[in-house]
């Protein structure tokens, strides 16, 4: 039988190497992924219900981890998924969408690290509490 398998989501990792906290969540984000790989490789024609890995917390994604500030068009589409009311997560002392975009334009480091975007998926996430990444993920989980 044929079938079409759907791409990998891309999550994307805004990364400062030089700060612990981003180090930290680069680390989980990779065990994560690397989760996830292992337990995609399995015989997928068996059933494996009573053996699913138990730190398995998502499909497989691609991670992407990158040092380089987000584009403006980049910052805009993370502000949506965020909403109106958590602009100050992303864009330190914003209050609105507006706001954010102008300090973001005169200044890339108003811009907070680490930030864990999933495209595919809408979410973003500014924290390096281990407890909220995960629950990021195990949420994207629960659509498929």
């Amino acid at each position: 039988m044929f079938r079409f398998h759907k791409p990998l989501d891309i999550i994307t990792l805004f990364h400062k190497s030089g700060s612990p906290a981003s180090v930290r969540v680069a680390t989980l984000l990779k065990q994560v992924s690397a989760n996830a790989a292992e337990s995609a490789t399995e015989d997928q024609a068996s059933d494996h219900t009573s053996q699913t890995h138990p730190k398995r917390l998502r499909q497989e994604f691609e991670l992407e981890i990158t040092e380089e500030p987000p584009t403006t068009d980049q910052v805009k589409t993370i502000l949506d998924y965020v909403g109106p009311d958590r602009v100050s997560s992303v864009i330190k002392g914003a209050t609105t969408e507006k706001e954010a975009m102008q300090k973001f334009k005169e200044n890339a480091s108003n811009f907070r690290w680490p930030m864990i975007v999933d495209w595919n998926n809408g979410k973003a996430l500014a924290s390096e509490k281990e407890s909220e990444i995960l629950k990021m993920l195990e949420q994207l989980n629960q659509k498929d």
